[in-house]
């Protein structure tokens, strides 16, 4: 189905990939991983004809997929064969309506009309958005983005479907329809899948064969259960061991305890807090307070609110009714006492380099402290990365460069919203440990994120919402495993 030869990549003078050699049988389900940056992604873009047809690169070698050479074939040709759902959903949706973007592939394949709403309607139910079919693909959180993009692959019936983290802005129930949905792809139609992962415990479930990538490489081949076992390969790619999550609601998982262990006053409260879009109120009655020094978890599922919630604490959206208070009543300044790091961190960057990217904030309010500055670079894994282009690096590293800067203005509060997305574990432990720092030094910390691990190892106190509602706060704790397996579990993570 698959067969690659001596593929090479380069953008300019950085080498994505090198002497690419793999192949992968019709109906098979290989999950792809590696530390960020290390060409996962630009790989995918090979499989799917984006690379060189749509992205500029430089090629070399022999790229045959579903019968087609993608170096020679157009999109247009490669698209009826090969399904691609990107690491930003964003970035592939483009109708006014859900239901219109499902059918979009569909329809251009010449298909009658029956059969177009046969594929919408299956795909869109498969992926719980059936729902939502009639709502505007902008409006929906990260997660339904996320879960309508796998839709809009589904619909087309592709034989190789192509998945960038497809897990990472989902909540556990959406996370386990993907993955038994794909599960039932390759059992009924042998649709071959390649899945490009840093969430290892969904993907490993479901497939057969796994490939660790090492700046642009093939590192290791086999099968899941061999490769993983290898603990110090693990920790040298930043790699997590690919335990089950729990599968139990975030409801079970909290232990109703909502008191902050700093006596103090808070740092920001929001009081009675209604806010939304277009007059239209996604969070209602919010109160809540944020402490110096905490360091705290929202989580919930997808469409909760999670992200509407973080953008009126940042100042950034203002409420349709009740208010929000910095310290003693003044309103937050966003970027100084107020921090957000986006799920998408390119609507957050537009400078010509990470250098200048993480010093445009500083210099912009004539606080820029050199000594801090290159402490960032350092702490973040950028500072081989400072001339980059902000928009030429991966995802992963797109995100640490808008995390960079966020931190460089030192806001007394810093909102992290789902920070996982293209972070490998080594990477992503490395900032949450500097993190930890930063709350032990004084900066208050929001944690939003679908990642049980991260919360129960990071957070002092979570708050889980529901349908724009705060449900419980409280503490997390894991009931189905002891406290020392738990321990164990943490310290290998």
């Amino acid at each position: 189905m698959i067969h690659i030869e001596n593929l090479n990549v380069a953008y300019d003078s950085v080498q994505a990939l090198r002497d690419i050699c793999l192949d992968i049988s019709p109906g098979e389900c290989l999950l792809i991983t590696g530390p960020s940056g290390c060409g996962k992604s630009t790989l995918g873009r090979v499989l799917c004809g984006l690379i060189p047809h749509a992205i500029p690169a430089k090629i070399s070698g022999q790229v045959q997929v579903a019968g087609l050479d993608t170096l020679a074939h157009s999109i247009p040709e490669i698209a009826q064969r090969v399904g691609m759902v990107f690491q930003r959903p964003a970035s592939q949706l483009f109708h006014l309506r859900a239901e219109d973007e499902v059918a979009f592939g569909p329809r251009n394949l010449g298909l009658d009309e029956q059969e177009v709403q046969e594929r919408t309607r299956w795909a869109m139910q498969t992926t719980g958005m059936y729902d939502l079919r009639h709502e505007k693909p902008s409006s929906l959180s990260g997660g339904q983005k996320q879960c309508l993009a796998i839709a809009a692959a589904l619909a087309m019936h592709s034989q190789v479907l192509v998945l960038d983290e497809p897990t990472a802005s989902l909540d556990v129930p959406n996370t386990r329809r993907v993955i038994d949905t794909l599960a039932a792809l390759r059992r009924d139609y042998g649709i071959t899948i390649i899945l490009i992962e840093h969430r290892l415990a969904e993907a490993a479930q479901l497939a057969q064969r796994v490939i660790l990538m090492e700046d642009g490489r093939i590192y290791a081949d086999g099968k899941p259960q061999e490769v993983f076992a290898d603990r110090e390969l693990r920790y040298r790619l930043g790699l997590r061991r690919p335990t089950e999550e729990p599968s139990e609601s975030w409801g079970t998982l909290i232990q109703a305890n909502g008191a902050p262990a700093i006596d103090a006053s808070p740092l920001l409260t929001l009081e009675g807090v209604s806010a939304g879009f277009n007059g239209q109120a996604v969070i209602r009655d919010v109160h809540l307070e944020f402490y110096p020094g905490e360091f705290l978890a929202l989580v919930g599922d997808n469409g909760a609110g999670k992200s509407t919630l973080a953008m009126v604490a940042a100042g950034l959206i203002k409420p349709l009714s009740g208010q929000v208070r910095f310290l003693h009543g003044a309103r937050p300044r966003p970027g100084l006492d107020v921090a957000l790091l986006f799920q998408d961190p390119q609507e957050q960057l537009f400078t010509d380099s990470v250098e200048e990217e993480i010093a445009f904030g500083p210099r912009n309010y004539d606080c820029f402290d050199p000594e801090l500055h290159t402490h960032i670079l350092q702490e973040s894994d950028l500072w081989d990365l400072c001339a980059r282009h902000p928009l030429a690096l991966s995802v992963g590293q797109q995100q640490r460069t808008a995390l960079a800067a966020c931190l460089s203005l030192h806001p007394r509060l810093l909102i992290l919203d789902e920070p996982t997305l293209g972070q490998d574990w080594g990477h992503l432990q490395r900032l949450m440990n500097y993190l930890r720092q930063l709350n032990q030094q004084g900066t208050t910390i929001l944690l939003i994120s679908h990642d049980y691990k991260l919360v129960h190892r990071y957070a002092q106190r979570v708050i889980l919402i529901h349908a724009g509602r705060i449900e419980q706060v409280g503490r997390i704790q894991y009931p189905s495993i002891t406290h020392m397996e738990a321990k164990d579990e943490i310290i290998d993570t």
